[in-house]
């Protein structure tokens, strides 16, 4: 008896050191093989799906790739805050191992329904995260949230508008006055115009409904030309400005080049796409393993691309000069 319960001892000690040395090789070294990711945006828009297409390249350029071993969850909540809310609330309740927001007010949903959490968020294209509430600061985000900035030269917009249509002396805009972004660039368009002797005629909506009754307002009040900045509400119902202002004959200037490909005459501002693909390599860091408190948020890398559109400025009687078409980086003829 005594020598088999020796051999079951020496077996046991065997079995164990055996599974002992096996559970590095079985787990990756605590790794994980498999991740799970929130997308969502403010609404269908060609900026917003730049934005994500191009992060989703950065991961694949980076070995997370789709169908392998990443799981993406494209949510969509077409710009309705309670849908926003539900959808930031299923990303936390799923686990998910990062969540990807494109725009401002739904990253702040994200952020709010991630605290607590260890799940980390990534904006895209927030203009100003900090006066938005989502980050303390560039450089000190806070916990478990960083992200990309799209904070555009509002002086170098309105230099090109009167580049194209010298002489202006009354500018038009529209915005969501609820979107925190959109306050602070409408802000900034009001010192640079008064630098300009440039009157601002603004007006504000609420949802796209109220859109081509603002514009229509703004063509009442004999503006010479419209501008409309990154505001989500204007660019998901950017058709009405732009039937509005072709109508009229008022040259519109909005501030993406999807916006310009619609029907804008000019302007200078991102890639989405890139802007994308650098969210992107942010995501990537946190995935293998940088705290997103540790990594600043970063302003867009690539600003300034002069996007025209020839066949819109036609369609608004104006003549966009050589030298702008020299630089241009897009043309759209169309």
């Amino acid at each position: 008896m005594g020598r088999k319960l020796t051999l079951r001892v020496l077996v046991g000690v065997s079995l164990l050191l055996v599974l002992a040395l096996a559970v590095p090789f079985t787990s990756g070294c605590g790794k994980k093989t498999q991740y799970k990711i929130g997308l969502t945006q403010f609404a269908t828009h060609p900026a917003a799906d730049a934005g994500r297409d191009g992060f989703k390249k950065a991961l694949a350029d980076a070995g997370f790739v789709a169908g392998d071993n990443v799981d993406y969850d494209y949510q969509n909540p077409e710009g309705d805050p309670a849908t926003e809310q539900t959808i930031a609330q299923k990303f936390v309740n799923e686990k998910v191992d990062l969540i990807f927001s494109f725009g401002t007010r739904i990253s702040l949903q994200c952020i709010n329904a991630a605290e607590g959490t260890d799940i980390p968020v990534v904006f895209c294209a927030v203009t100003d995260p900090v006066s938005s509430g989502l980050v303390s600061s560039f450089n000190h985000p806070g916990e478990n949230v960083t992200g990309t900035s799209d904070m555009i030269n509002v002086e170098a917009d309105v230099n090109l508008i009167l580049e194209i249509v010298p002489g202006i002396t009354k500018l038009g805009t529209l915005y969501n006055s609820g979107e925190s972004n959109s306050v602070v660039l409408n802000n900034m368009l009001k010192v640079v115009c008064n630098t300009k002797n440039i009157t601002l005629v603004e007006r504000t909506v609420s949802t796209s409904a109220d859109i081509i009754t603002a514009a229509e307002s703004l063509a009442a009040a004999d503006v010479q030309a419209i501008w409309v900045g990154t505001d989500n509400t204007v660019v998901s119902g950017l058709e009405a400005v732009i039937g509005v202002c072709e109508n009229n004959k008022i040259p519109f200037f909005p501030s993406d080049d999807p916006s310009i490909k619609k029907g804008g005459i000019a302007c200078r501002g991102f890639d989405y796409y890139d802007v994308g693909y650098q969210t992107g390599k942010m995501a990537v860091k946190i995935l293998n393993g940088t705290p997103a408190s540790d990594l600043p948020v970063e302003l867009g890398e690539i600003a300034n691309v002069l996007t025209v559109n020839t066949a819109a400025a036609e369609r608004y009687d104006v003549t966009i000069p050589q030298d702008i078409l020299d630089e241009a980086t897009t043309i759209y003829t169309e």
